[in-house]
């Protein structure tokens, strides 16, 4: 546009009598330009906007996102390749145990994330250094990888770069918080941790303070991992974001600045061109918002725990048994909210109760796509039963795009849900980010409770 901007004014200041003939034409055509330019930057979905304090929340192969998403021939594969990774995601949440861990099975290597998820835009350090970062509600800590790190990705934190990087030691409070710390026995040294992640993938980290910002807002000493080694392939590209409730997550080392509050919306996988967005802190949250308690695991303090009552479809009240839903801080069972979890998954004897029902309300032959295993003929949609999931005050009845997703070809429409893998852990209900899409969930860790209000986040 510049160089065309140029040229133009090279030909219409070429003499002054072809000012005075063609001022008219010149000065409309500028006119025409300048707006077009000013709502071209306007209307930019990756625009960072300056009059607002809300992060974009990108999903991870959209236009926005710098991350190359795998070869499929349609975003319903992608989402079906996705999906398929669940499993791993619902291993890790189901065996966590106590606040210092941190694994996060959620990426292999080469710049594509295994499990699906959303980012959002940040800086670190002074000047700040633009990174993407894996949004995560159920993980505390944050990291990036460092330049001169070993199997790294190319896009690296220049701590050098910084002028107010920190360093931390072993004395510090933070280096017991994350977990895989190392400190020798006596004296002092800067503070390491090693990370295992999904049984092939390890990390090694530093543990450092710099100043992140986010949008507007800027936080001073802000408590990081910076990678100084990966091998195998599970490390998210451009580090991690940790949104729980651990003492060492954005919210809690943010805590004066927000008041333990937060909220985001989920733009559907299909919204290529658009973001959703992360509001932090109270100002802004939706005034009006239906909310259920906030439930608290000591033995898993990073969770987001809900008490889903039951389910419905359609108008039937699925009968599950009472146990089946508890909370149970002990086994860790119950039902939590999750950003990186792609389909919402049930334990079994859930699962299948809820499926069978879903199964006699839609006519025609039951078929299977990838990791769904209730689809139909999509001519039959029209006869498919809204899911409704009740919680402790609040009932949220789902729309049909967050409960059904349709082939490639469209000729099916599948119920977008599945069971927990079966393994000895799998007591965990997961409401996952395809069902809260277009959705504004806003967290208040300081009243305990979870809001859910609709919003279109495209």
């Amino acid at each position: 546009m510049h160089t065309q901007q140029q040229s133009y004014l090279v030909r219409c200041s070429f003499s002054s009598e072809s000012i005075a003939m063609d001022f008219p034409h010149c000065a409309a055509t500028f006119f025409l330009f300048a707006l077009l330019f000013s709502t071209t930057k306007a209307l930019d979905p990756c625009a960072t906007q300056s009059d607002t304090s809300d992060l974009s929340v990108i999903p991870i192969y959209s236009k926005c996102s710098p991350f190359v998403p795998p070869k499929q021939d349609s975003w319903v594969n992608t989402v079906i390749t996705m999906a398929s990774k669940d499993p791993e995601r619902l291993k890790y949440l189901s065996t966590l145990a106590d606040q210092k861990t941190t694994a996060v099975p959620i990426a292999p290597g080469q710049q594509v994330l295994k499990i699906a998820n959303y980012v959002v835009r940040v800086k670190l350090g002074t000047p700040g250094q633009q990174m993407f970062m894996v949004l995560d509600t159920s993980n505390d800590a944050a990291w990036v990888p460092c330049s001169g790190c070993t199997g790294c990705s190319s896009t690296t934190f220049l701590p050098n770069a910084s002028t107010t990087l920190g360093s931390l030691d072993c004395s510090g409070v933070q280096c017991s918080q994350v977990r895989g710390f190392s400190c020798p026995a006596t004296g002092s040294s800067a503070c390491l941790f090693n990370q295992s992640y999904g049984g092939d993938s390890s990390l090694t980290a530093t543990l450092v303070q710099d100043a992140i910002t986010l949008a507007n807002d800027v936080i001073p000493g802000f408590t990081f991992g910076c990678i100084n080694a990966v091998s195998g392939g599970s490390i998210p590209p451009q580090g991690l974001l940790g949104l729980g409730r651990g003492p060492i997550s954005l919210i809690s080392q943010a805590g004066a600045m927000y008041s333990g509050v937060f909220s985001y919306c989920l733009p559907s996988f299909k919204s290529y061109y658009f973001s959703g967005s992360l509001k932090l802190g109270p100002v802004g949250q939706p005034k009006s918002i239906r909310t259920t308690p906030l439930l608290r695991n000591p033995h898993r303090p990073s969770l987001y725990y809900v008490n889903l009552t039951g389910v419905s479809v359609g108008r039937i009240k699925v009968p599950i048994p009472s146990e089946q839903l508890v909370f149970d801080p002990n086994t860790g069972a119950g039902t939590i909210i999750d950003s990186g979890t792609v389909i919402t998954r049930f334990v079994q004897p859930v699962y299948f109760a809820i499926r069978d029902e879903f199964r006699k309300q839609v006519n025609g032959p039951i078929s299977s796509l990838g990791a769904f295993d209730t689809c139909f003929a999509a001519t039959n949609e029209a006869e498919a039963p809204a899911i409704t999931l009740h919680f402790e005050g609040l009932n949220l009845v789902l729309p049909m795009e967050n409960s059904l997703i349709h082939s490639s070809s469209g000729s099916l429409a599948c119920l977008s849900m599945a069971a927990a893998p079966n393994n000895v852990n799998s007591v965990l209900n997961v409401i996952a980010n395809l069902q809260q899409q277009n959705l504004r969930i806003m967290f208040d860790t300081t009243n305990s409770r979870l809001g859910i209000a609709r919003e279109l986040c495209n």
